[in-house]
């Protein structure tokens, strides 16, 4: 059976894309080939463990709350954050039930290992890149981090 191109076939050929949610298509015949493709814009939302029901804001409420720093903003752009150079999972300890490399009131050097970062199995130590007393650790143990995330704050 002979396919002629028309836009009546690369329309139904979007709708079925829009129906079943597929981004791409393609239909072969002897001597023709058509392929419909959609863009899809993925977007990563951050979403805490367990899920919670969101409060309705008053619009005055919703301004009043966007207009607030978050501690993530604020840890962020503090002079004394450390990040994370890499994705991976984060260790406080060398190893199970060892203790931390740091606490909170710790007073570090530059180059002290704070945490370890797991990526790919290989485990890459985090060190202070400056000296000072760590005043908050933000990342958790055992749970993942992006790159660019505070992991410790060292005034």
């Amino acid at each position: 059976m002979a396919m002629k191109i028309d836009s009546t076939n690369i329309r139904e050929l979007a709708e079925i894309l829009n129906d079943t949610g597929l981004t791409e298509i393609e239909v072969e015949g002897k001597d023709m080939k058509i392929r419909v493709t959609r863009e899809v814009t993925v977007t990563q939302v951050a979403a805490p463990v367990a899920m919670a029901a969101a409060p309705v804001l008053s619009p005055t409420t919703a301004v009043a709350a966007l207009a607030e720093e978050t501690p993530a903003a604020t840890d962020a752009s503090h002079p004394g954050a450390l990040t994370s150079p890499m994705v991976g999972t984060a260790y406080m300890a060398p190893e199970p039930g060892a203790a931390d490399f740091v606490s909170v009131g710790d007073k570090v050097s530059v180059g002290d290992t704070i945490m370890i970062i797991e990526a790919m199995k290989v485990m890459n130590p985090i060190k202070a890149t400056k000296a000072g007393t760590v005043t908050k650790i933000v990342a958790i143990d055992t749970s993942p981090v992006e790159f660019g995330d505070v992991l410790a704050i060292i005034e």
